[in-house]
Order: C-alpha cells, then structure tokens, then sequence
C-alpha cells in the first residue's frame, strides 16, 4: 500500500503537475464568478513556475541533500561488496526495443564497476526491480545483469535483487543477499542526493554499509547559486529535490529511517 500511494502522491505534487492544477483552478474560479480568488490562484501558477525555472532553487535544494554525505576520504584496503542501486536503466527502453540503455543516473553502475575492479574479490549487488506502479514492466536487474556480463564482470561475482520496488526494500533485500558478517565492509553506491534515504534505510534494517556517492547534479562552492540557463535543467532540479525532500518525510512519518534528514554518524571520541 505505501509503494502505490507513494506514486499516487508524487504524481499529484511534481512541480508542473502542481502549477497546472493551480493554474486550472484559478480557470474555474473565474468562470464560477470568483474573480479575485481566480486571478490570485493564476498568478500564484505563474510566480511558481517562474521560481523553479529561472532561479537557482533547486541547485541549493539538490545541494543540501548530496552535501550530506561526502565521500570517504580514505578507502579500506578491502570490501566484501558492492550494492548499488537501481534507478540507472530505461526499462521501458529496454522492454521495448531490446536494448541496454543508460538514463542520467548511470554513475551508479559505471562507478560500480570502477569499485569492483579496485576490489577484484568483492561481490557486486545490484538492487532494483519493477518500480512501475501501474503499468507492466521488467525489473533493473535484466538490464544490470546484461551490462555488467557484457563489461566483463565474473558473473560469480554478481548478485541480483529483483524484488526491490522502493528504497526501504533495497535495503531489505540487500541485507538478505549480503547477509554480511562481523566485520565486513560494504559500500553503498547511489546518487549522492538519493543517500541521506538510502542510508537511512539500511541503518533501519540494521546493516551498516559505507556512503559512496555519485550522480552529482549540483557544483560545488559558489556556483551553487548559478542556475542554468537552459530552464527545464533548473526545474529538473527542484522536481529531483522535491521528491527527495517528500521521501525523506514520507519515510521518516512511516518509521522507514531513523531520523528526518539522515547524516554520517559522529566519530568517538578518542
């Protein structure tokens, strides 16, 4: 019930959908008589529009989830393994026209493989299954799989999890595949906006992983407060941003993370 009206809810307050119902209603106020009420809503539509297209917004909401976590900066002399997740392939692409293909998260799977070669003997998990709601599809997994054989990956090395629809159940299948032991380290890769839920999740689930982030959106310093000058890549952000934002609330309200905005544990004290 949570993965269906998770969908439901995204698709009612994305950005665009969102100005276009207020813009609609604004419409039908003023042919109900409601003029003042009809105009008001009109031009909220349109100072939201102008907001997430032209100004920086979304560059500095995106920034503050993928700040969250920072790489390490040292890496361990060994892993056990590798989970990335799903959210790099085209599936319908796929389905249809019987292609691997990339989408604008493929950080995650190209880093996957850069870490698996640094460790040759740890095992590489890709999570990710049917996230489609309401409409037929195939899982990641069929497209991981076929890219990752094709790079050359051993495919003793390479676990599949096809069942994860959402964050909370890649994190619960993960712990299943990996059934980590004492001591193991094993890295989690993801987009970096994407891993203050992602972690939160694998904390919940109890399996202790290593943030590693890739699929940066957003520059560094003060360019952070440069928007684009093509408008779609600025309203793209705060779309991105504001569905991460919602998880994060939609997760923590459903006790899926710990905490609101997850963060990198304290060091002890020494």
């Amino acid at each position: 019930m949570f993965f269906y009206l998770a969908k439901i809810g995204w698709f009612l307050l994305q950005p665009l959908v969102a100005v276009i119902a207020i813009a609609a209603l604004g419409w039908i106020a003023m042919r109900l008589g409601f003029g003042r009420l009809g105009g008001a809503m009109t031009l909220l539509a349109a100072v939201i529009l102008v907001l997430v297209s032209l100004s920086p917004l979304g560059l500095l909401m995106t920034a503050a989830l993928e700040n969250r976590f920072p790489r390490p900066d040292v890496m361990p002399e060994n892993v056990a393994g590798i989970i990335v997740l799903g959210g790099s392939f085209d599936t319908r692409v796929a389905r249809t026209r019987g292609v691997v293909e990339l989408n604008e998260a493929a950080d995650r799977v190209t880093t996957a493989l850069a870490l698996a070669r640094m460790y040759p003997e740890a095992t590489l998990l890709f999570s990710g299954g049917v996230a489609a709601a309401f409409s037929d599809d195939v899982p990641e997994t069929q497209s991981a799989e076929a890219f990752y054989l094709s790079m050359g990956l051993d495919p003793n090395r390479l676990k599949l999890d096809a069942r994860a629809r959402d964050t909370f159940e890649n994190a619960k299948y993960s712990l299943e595949l990996a059934d980590p032991q004492p001591g193991e380290t094993w890295l989690l890769v993801t987009s970096a906006y994407h891993m203050p839920r992602a972690v939160g999740c694998f904390r919940t689930v109890g399996f202790d992983v290593m943030p590693y982030p890739v699929d940066y959106r957003t520059p560094g310093g003060a360019e952070v407060w440069r928007p684009s000058t093509a408008t779609t890549r600025n309203l793209e952000k705060v779309h991105f941003a504001l569905r991460e934002y919602l998880g994060l609330a939609a997760y923590w309200f459903a006790g899926r993370i710990g905490s609101l905005v997850p963060a990198p544990k304290e060091s002890p004290a020494t």
